[in-house]
């Protein structure tokens, strides 16, 4: 098979892919174009239509490492001067419910791996809070089963979307505004201008350096990582420089397209095979994600008594959930939107330095102690 018919496939495969993204995204949810693509995606190497076939490994690589970009540069963008002074004002809290992230994200994926038919490392990067869009293409690159690790992500994102905003909502009796410093966060880009485009090129160049360094450092996943760290560094650079956040043209189009390559990358990878005994790892998963949003509600009680941040802020901030639905959600019940943003940002950045190489440790640790057994 020809380069040009196999370019051909992929796009064919990705367009597909990317009509159940659309038809998702119209419910209103964020991150339906990633739901939509991955399920459609994962339907079509099912069935294996002649038309789409390209080899038995998916699509190119290129097309899920140019999401993977994408998504970086989205992350990195966040990283900004009003976040910096929001971590500053709060450090200690909100270094509490990153370290309490970390370990109930670590014991969830315990209990999933020991009590399921599933790998160590599917479940530990299953059960990881950073996000559907980013830990399903990392885990791809470590040999982690993705279509699990998608699917224990989504069932996360859904339960804590439908439970936190609910249950929060039942318990506010008299909303009022923490002192973190307050502010909405608004979705809306920028109106467009010329002088924008060079501020997106520079992005450009600056995630792909990043992405550069990433591998030379052997970085997990250095497009997504690799890409967010040079594109923070410049852009915190720049902005101390300037005072101000620097303003570049970046539509959230990009970010769609960021879920469907990624979707439709891990999607294409889907086999029947991964099906066997999914049923009792989803029930597991429900329980663990169960479990986590209960323990992040102690856990942010805490942090409203022994801090002027209120609870609603604080549940917030610390649920594993979409940064847009949960900075949405504090804006509707009065909650300080800026630390709501603030802490779900740091949480994901943290989530994707420090877990792939605690997760490492333990799996070199248990093939250490399995070969001694032996």
């Amino acid at each position: 098979m020809n380069k040009k018919t196999v370019i051909y496939r992929n796009m064919m495969f990705i367009v597909l892919s990317s009509t159940g993204g659309f038809l998702l995204s119209l419910t209103g949810m964020s991150i339906g174009w990633m739901i939509g693509s991955l399920v459609v995606a994962a339907i079509l190497s099912y069935r294996k239509p002649p038309f789409l076939q390209t080899s038995g490994k998916g699509i190119s690589k290129f097309w899920i490492y140019t999401g993977q970009c994408l998504l970086g540069i989205e992350l990195g963008q966040k990283i900004n001067l009003s976040v910096m002074n929001v971590f500053m004002e709060n450090s200690l809290a909100i270094l509490f419910m990153l370290i309490m992230s970390i370990i109930f994200s670590i014991l969830s994926g315990y209990v999933l791996w020991k009590f399921s038919k599933t790998d160590m490392l599917t479940s530990f990067y299953g059960t990881a809070p950073g996000g559907l869009t980013a830990m399903p293409s990392i885990a791809e690159e470590v040999g982690a089963n993705t279509t699990i690790v998608s699917i224990i992500q989504t069932i996360r994102v859904f339960l804590v979307i439908l439970m936190v905003p609910m249950i929060v909502s039942y318990l506010l009796v008299t909303p009022h505004h923490s002192t973190a410093g307050n502010g909405a966060y608004m979705m809306a880009v920028p109106e467009f201008q010329l002088t924008q485009l060079f501020g997106t090129f520079a992005l450009v160049f600056a995630a792909w350096g990043g992405a550069f360094l990433g591998k030379k450092l052997k970085l997990p996943a250095p497009w997504t990582i690799g890409s967010m760290l040079g594109v923070a560094l410049f852009q915190t650079a720049g902005s101390s420089m300037i005072s101000a956040d620097i303003v570049v043209w970046w539509p959230h189009t990009f970010m769609v397209l960021a879920q469907i390559l990624i979707a439709s990358s891990i999607g294409a990878m889907f086999h029947k095979d991964m099906l066997i005994g999914l049923g009792k790892i989803v029930n597991l998963a429900l329980l663990c994600t169960v479990g986590f949003i209960l323990a992040m509600f102690g856990c942010s009680f805490i942090v409203s008594k022994l801090t002027e941040i209120t609870f609603v802020t604080a549940t917030l901030a610390f649920a594993p959930g979409g940064i847009a639905e949960m900075a949405t959600t504090a804006v509707l019940l009065d909650g300080d939107s800026t630390f709501v943003v603030a802490v779900q940002v740091l949480r994901i950045i943290v989530v994707l330095l420090l877990l792939p190489p605690c997760f490492k440790i333990i799996e070199h640790y248990e093939k250490k102690k399995v070969g001694l057994s032996s």
